[in-house]
């Protein structure tokens, strides 16, 4: 599908240039995972990792795949990246970018969905 907003053209852009970023999203293409998980993965500082995880949430690169609860009561999310691959191409003053949805995801999303009746 070709992305026609220019703010989310912009996101996909500056996520690619952003070196620690591909690596979060790189982590997150085929399974769920925490920050924690992303750290110990990719090497990425705390702050870091945290402050772009939500970047690339914010900007819709990134969803909520589950919350799950410790038996210590503790709460943390794990995260699933939307897109599974992105092509850019630039051709005189316009910018396509390109972008396949990672269906994973949305498939997990409905059967959960469905299986609440």
């Amino acid at each position: 599908m070709i992305v026609k907003s220019q703010r989310a053209k912009k996101a996909i852009l500056a996520s690619l240039a952003d070196e620690e970023m591909v690596k979060i999203l790189d982590s997150l293409m085929f399974h769920s995972k925490s920050i924690n998980d992303v750290i110990r993965e990719t090497n990425i500082a705390y702050t870091t990792c945290y402050r772009k995880t939500n970047w690339l949430l914010n900007e819709g690169l990134l969803k909520v795949d589950k919350i799950v609860i410790t038996p210590e009561g503790k709460k943390f999310s794990q995260f699933h990246s939307v897109l599974k691959s992105i092509n850019v191409k630039y051709e005189g003053n316009d910018i396509i970018v390109e972008v396949e949805q990672n269906f994973d995801i949305i498939k997990k999303t409905m059967e959960r969905f469905y299986s609440l009746e």
